[in-house]
Parts: structure tokens; C-alpha cells; sequence
């Protein structure tokens, strides 16, 4: 009984792509509510305290110039670039792409950014528009350039995405530090106040906030890339050639200009991320790194079901978590690393939705055969 009522409260392949993710969140949290138990700590005032340092819950007291508001505007500076890079994977992945080079391409289209217009004397007006344009062009070239190469010559898009990251990493790292390094920070010296995408320590109503100017253009993204797949054509044709590469062909879609337009727009995506977060969240470019947000935006459209408005959730309550976690680990008084477990564990679960969705229509089979037995003796 207790079977069928899970098996029915999770329904079909349908329903599933809700419940499985949510079953995943579920779990996560049950297994860091025991890893908070062991330390012994209490689950409850954690994830409360997460909440509290996003901006979704008062604090007991704040600095001056500092609330509730200013707490989750900040939250939404540091959610814009997740959200850009998680659309990005999941572009890709409609084609059946994996573009795990979305933080090299972030992070060339930030420098290119922050060359170009980061540094010179352009009004707002015109500054800020011509980095949200500059960025997005550099990722789609460098994404198109990985599409056109498993176009062309078959060569995997993973290989070739990874081989990119490197030579991006090290040619901006070293652009950084022999051009543009900061003598204190050694990191790239910060963009110009006019061509930044977040407004940063804006007086408003007697607080001092970061404003993020790109959480508007992601969100429309969202419903834009939305309307991409469920109904222009160029998005069925994507969705046909992630199910069956072969028969999309013979259904004559032009396969290989659909991969590249497919890289195109995801790395032009992958470009606002990185225009978002080293012209906006961070305001600076960190040498021989490769952010984790475009490794992590990869888990993230999973735990969304690589659906927009999934991704939407998904990428909120990552961010939640991440910014959370320094305010979590004052509270409770533990390692501000355990806001990754946490996160890692939500996406670890993420990752294994396909094998729950198998156990549940074992579960379901099960049943059946169960059911047809007993009419069988019952006649």
C-alpha cells in the first residue's frame, strides 16, 4: 500500500520530471540535516540561517546602511550568472551537446569585455549595452568554433571544449599579469563604474545595495529561450537531433548547421555569464582560475530537467545556498565549506534522477504483476 501511494504520488515519465528533482532536493536536505546532527548542530536553525543570509529571511540585527533588501539584492547579483550559464547547458544539451566550456568561454568573453570597453571612457549609455553585445559575440564564436569542429571532422565537442578552457585560461591569465594585474589585488585591475552591470553600493532609501542591471535581460531570457523550444521551428529541430542524429537527417534538418547554431547561441550565452560576473558580480578578473559557475551551471540544468523555467528554480536555490552558507557558518558556528556539501549532495542526487525514475517503474511493474497474480488465482 505504501508502495502504490509513493508510486502514485510520483506519477508518470511526465510528472516525473517534477517529482524526481524534488525528490532529489528532499533527499539532500535529509542527508545534510544528519551531517548537521553529527556535527552536533541543529538542521532547523542551518538552513533557517541560509535562508536569513540570502535575503529570503530577517536577520537578528544588521550593519548600518544594511537589510533584509540589501541582503537579497546581492542574492540576485550573484544569481544572474548562474542562470545565464545554466540556459547555456541546457541549449546544448537540447541537441544533444555537452558544452562543458562554458566557464572558458565566460571568462574570454569577459576579458574581451573588459579590454575593450571595461577600461575606456564610454558613458553608461553606451558602455554598458556594448559589453552585454561584445561578450555574448565572443562566446558564440568560441562555442560556434567547438560546433564546428564536431561538424566538420566528428571531433567531440567535450575534447575539444576542454582544450579551450585550457587555452583560455592560461592566455587571459597571462594577459592579466603582464597588461592589466592590479599591484594589490593581482588580479585584472577593476572596470570602470560606467561599464559595469552592477550597480554597486547605490544609496537608496537610506541603504547602500548592489543593484544588478542583468537580472532583468536574464530573466526575459529565460521565457525567450522558452519560447525557442516549445515553439519556433529551429527548436524542434534541436530536439530532434538530440533524440535521434541519424533520423533528423533523413528528415532532412540540416545536422551540422544546427549544431553549430546550437553552439552559437549557447556559448552567446555563456558570454552574458561571463559578462554578468566578471562585469557585474565581481567586477575583476581572478588569473589561473576557471570559476566553478559554468561546472556547476552543468548540475544545475540537470536538477532542472534542462527545461528553462526548471532552470529558473534549480539555479535559485544553488544560489541560495551558496550565498547563505557565510552567514550559516557564523551562525551555527561550522565550516562554511558544509554550504558545498549541501550543494554538492543536492546535485548529486540531481545526477541519479534517471536511476530513480528506473526504480520507480520497477516499483510500478511490480505492482502490476503483483495485481494481474492475485485476479489470476482469485479466478
Amino acid at each position: 500500500m505504501k508502495q502504490n501511494w509513493f508510486l502514485r504520488l510520483m506519477g508518470d515519465s511526465k510528472r516525473q520530471k517534477i517529482t524526481i528533482p524534488i525528490l532529489a532536493i528532499l533527499l539532500s536536505l535529509l542527508a545534510g540535516a544528519v551531517v548537521y546532527l553529527l556535527l552536533g548542530k541543529s538542521p532547523i536553525t542551518a538552513y533557517l540561517s541560509y535562508l536569513q543570509g540570502s535575503g529570503l529571511l530577517p536577520k537578528g540585527n544588521y550593519a548600518a546602511k544594511k537589510s533584509m533588501l540589501t541582503d537579497f539584492m546581492s542574492l540576485l547579483n550573484a544569481w544572474t550568472p548562474m542562470l545565464f550559464a545554466s540556459l547555456s547547458v541546457a541549449v546544448a544539451m537540447r541537441s544533444g551537446l555537452f558544452n562543458i566550456g562554458v566557464s572558458g568561454q565566460m571568462m574570454l568573453a569577459g576579458l574581451i569585455a573588459t579590454v575593450t570597453v571595461g577600461y575606456s571612457s564610454l558613458p553608461a549609455p553606451i558602455a554598458k549595452p556594448l559589453v552585454v553585445v561584445i561578450a555574448a559575440l565572443v562566446g558564440a564564436l568560441v562555442a560556434a568554433l567547438i560546433g564546428f569542429l564536431k561538424y566538420k571532422w566528428n571531433i567531440n565537442e567535450v575534447v575539444s571544449a576542454i582544450m579551450l578552457n585550457y587555452i583560455v585560461r592560461y592566455s587571459v591569465s597571462f594577459c592579466i599579469k603582464r597588461f592589466m594585474a592590479d599591484p594589490v589585488s593581482r588580479q585584472s585591475k577593476a572596470v570602470s563604474a560606467a561599464s559595469r552591470l552592477s550597480l554597486m553600493d547605490t544609496e537608496l532609501g537610506g541603504l547602500k545595495m548592489d543593484i544588478p542591471l542583468g537580472i532583468l535581460l536574464a530573466l526575459i531570457t529565460v521565457f525567450l529561450v522558452k519560447f525557442l523550444f516549445d515553439k519556433m521551428r529551429l527548436g524542434f529541430e534541436f530536439r530532434t537531433i538530440g533524440a535521434n542524429p541519424r533520423a533528423a537527417m533523413y528528415a532532412g534538418i540540416n545536422v551540422g548547421r544546427n549544431l553549430v547554431v546550437t553552439m552559437a547561441l549557447s556559448g552567446a550565452l555563456a558570454g552574458l555569464a561571463g559578462a554578468t560576473y566578471f562585469l557585474g558580480y565581481y567586477g575583476s578578473i581572478q588569473p589561473d582560475t576557471l570559476i566553478s559557475t559554468g561546472f556547476d551551471a552543468i548540475a544545475v540544468s540537470i536538477l532542472g530537467n534542462s527545461s528553462p523555467i526548471g532552470i529558473l528554480l534549480s539555479s535559485f536555490l544553488i544560489t541560495v545556498i551558496d550565498k547563505g552558507s557565510t552567514y550559516m557558518s557564523s551562525t551555527v558556528g561550522v565550516r562554511q565549506e558544509i554550504g558545498s556539501l549541501i550543494t554538492g549532495l543536492i546535485l548529486l542526487f540531481a545526477a541519479c534522477g534517471a536511476f530513480f525514475s528506473y526504480l520507480i517503474e520497477r516499483g510500478r511493474q511490480k505492482a502490476a504483476d503483483a495485481c494481474n497474480t492475485g485476479k489470476e488465482e482469485r479466478v
